[in-house]
């Protein structure tokens, strides 16, 4: 489910934002990017509405998730 991320308070979505950013796998290739920034462009993906916010019930999970992944009739 879609979780809007202006319903989140403040604090809570910069928390998962810099969990998110921090998370293995999330590497920027040889340059090295700060923490700022890469909250800075998750944050502009999401107001962009290129990346939402994706909580997973059955796994009470919260992951940042390319929107066009998401399946239109909401099978995801």
């Amino acid at each position: 489910m879609i979780i809007p991320h202006q319903q989140l308070d403040p604090e809570t979505l910069q928390n998962l934002l810099e969990e998110y950013a921090t998370r293995d796998g999330t590497d920027y290739g040889e340059q090295e990017v700060s923490l700022e920034s890469k909250v800075a462009s998750l944050r502009r993906q999401l107001e962009n509405k290129t990346v939402v916010i994706w909580f997973e019930p059955g796994e009470e999970s919260v992951n940042l998730v390319l929107a066009e992944d998401i399946p239109k009739d909401g099978d995801y």
